[in-house]
């Protein structure tokens, strides 16, 4: 069965074709041809998942798999959150983003902080939803040039590294998306 991943994003492609591979044939938006920019104007990571979700299920009525996905740390109070992607002003600049995080926390006595996603998977029949978190603290610099986005700063308890030391098996092992397609599948009718 063919599913539509909502993104463009290599990193995450990958992490997708880890973690459902053999389950689905996964294609991204490149694949079926949509290039429009998503406005994401959900106040939670659900919202927006179900946002990408829907509007690329329209556009090709085929099942789409869309996540929303940040990272939030207690003494930003939640920040950066649903804002993760474009925290520095401008989207998707990974270096931009974990270095005013890491400014941000200068002076933090606290700096645990959780990965989370919402995914969403929509199909002619019905929408089903998933959530995962993966809990650490931000370093106080980048450590390692593995995974993307705040990976390198992401100094995970389960694995007792940074996701940027880890590779794509062990961080597929404890990830955020991870424990949320977990999740998805559990929920996903056999005959889907």
């Amino acid at each position: 069965m063919k599913i539509v991943i909502a993104t463009n994003s290599s990193g995450k492609l990958n992490e997708y074709k880890e973690l459902l591979g053999e389950k689905f044939e996964l294609l991204s938006l490149s694949d079926i041809g949509f290039f429009e920019e998503i406005e994401e104007t959900g106040s939670t990571f659900e919202e927006n998942s179900l946002i990408k979700a829907k509007t690329v299920f329209d556009f090709c009525k085929m099942p789409v798999l869309a996540d929303d996905s940040g990272l939030m740390t207690d003494f930003l109070d939640g920040a950066p959150g649903v804002y993760s992607a474009r925290y520095c002003g401008e989207h998707g600049d990974d270096v931009k983003n974990y270095t005013l995080l890491l400014k941000n926390l200068e002076n933090a006595d606290n700096r645990k902080a959780r990965f989370k996603t919402a995914i969403t998977l929509v199909t002619d029949k019905k929408t089903y939803t998933a959530s995962g978190e993966t809990f650490g603290e931000i370093l106080t610099a980048p450590v390692g040039k593995n995974g993307f986005g705040y990976d390198p700063v992401f100094f995970s308890y389960e694995l007792n590294k940074s996701f940027g030391t880890a590779d794509e098996k062990e961080k597929n092992k404890v990830s955020h998306r991870a424990k949320a397609v977990t999740k998805l599948l559990k929920i996903l009718p056999k005959n889907l």
